[in-house]
């Protein structure tokens, strides 16, 4: 895919925050990349970077995106119900430990012997031993007003029950793009603009659809707050279109500040990522030029970097083919696997 600027009259202008942009895209993924072969650290002189938590440039890349993905491969033989209910049920709650423990306590994660009491149970008590069961990523709004329930995993699991029984899985299935899975996904509680395309993007990781993460993408608000900083004024674009942008001029602009462009493996940054990189570009311009405001006018990042967790083996949805570029005996032997 290609962003024609000619299309537009009006062009954005950018910011003097604009190189920033760049420079971050390019230091966070060379903190990946020294990652892999050293997991201890340290591994930037950069220091908002190195105090503050930010994801990583290719969103599949991230730890949580890594175990999704890990968990919608695991069987092969996998119905369209139940690699959809798989998805849906961890990235409603987005954090390992709450998949780990039901995991735990049931055995095994299937929706032909899904028990909404049961798993209702087990959450609850969870929240009793005051366990975090959502992540801290993103607030993940109540659909409590179309269910009912006094807790908000219990309107969650009913609204999974509800997307099943609508058939929602197989009209994912045989949906036509990527925008129609959005679609489909905003028509449910509990999902915004925000969300329905980032589960899209999930859902999309499976062998459920297989689209180009070039062919769509929606700026979330800590996009536009990222966008909005980079950009003095828009011109005629929407803030899709500065994305489709930022794809399309990846390499020009990495060149012409000397900076080797973010590559996972013959994978160039895709929608998605340029998307995501605006929204910690917003967080990491918070502290590293706290006068540039917009928005809300935050001059905090909400998390803080913690010990990593140890070295993880990369796995990508096969339909990429990078897989086999990953040489994971290097990995382990501490060798440069980004030669």
């Amino acid at each position: 895919m290609s962003f024609n600027h000619f299309t537009k009259l009006a062009k954005p202008k950018k910011s003097g925050a604009y190189d920033a942009y760049w420079k971050f895209a390019f230091i966070r993924f060379d903190v990946f990349k020294k990652r892999l072969n050293n997991w201890i650290g340290p591994w930037t002189n950069d220091p908002v970077i190195a105090a503050n938590r930010f994801t990583n440039v290719f969103r599949a890349s991230d730890r949580v995106s890594q175990y999704l993905i890990k968990i919608q491969y695991e069987n092969n033989a996998e119905s369209i119900e139940n690699l959809f209910f798989k998805t849906i049920l961890f990235k409603i709650f987005n954090k390992i430990e709450t998949y780990e423990c039901l995991k735990t306590r049931l055995g095994l994660i299937s929706y032909e012997t899904f028990s909404f009491n049961l798993y209702d149970e087990i959450l609850t008590e969870e929240l009793a031993k005051k366990k975090a069961i959502y992540s801290a990523a993103y607030i993940m709004p109540s659909a409590g007003t179309s269910f009912g329930y006094k807790f908000k995993h219990s309107n969650h699991l009913a609204l999974i029950e509800r997307m099943i029984a609508e058939g929602l899985p197989d009209r994912i299935a045989n949906s036509k793009s990527l925008s129609e899975v959005y679609q489909l996904l905003l028509g449910y509680p509990s999902f915004g603009n925000f969300l329905a395309f980032q589960y899209s993007i999930d859902l999309n990781y499976s062998t459920l659809t297989n689209f180009s993460e070039m062919d769509f993408v929606t700026a979330g608000p800590g996009a536009k707050n990222g966008i909005s900083k980079c950009f003095d004024t828009m011109g005629d674009y929407s803030f899709e279109d500065i994305i489709k942008m930022m794809v399309d001029e990846q390499e020009k602009e990495c060149k012409r500040l000397e900076l080797k462009a973010p590559n996972l493996w013959g994978r160039p940054l895709q929608l998605i990522d340029c998307q995501n990189v605006f929204c910690e570009v917003d967080k990491y311009l918070r502290v590293a030029n706290p006068e540039i405001t917009v928005g809300d006018g935050r001059k905090r990042i909400k998390q803080k970097y913690s010990q990593s967790k140890g070295p993880i083996e990369l796995f990508f949805p096969p339909k990429w083919e990078i897989n086999d570029q990953i040489n994971l005996k290097c990995q382990k032997q501490n060798e440069d696997i980004f030669l």
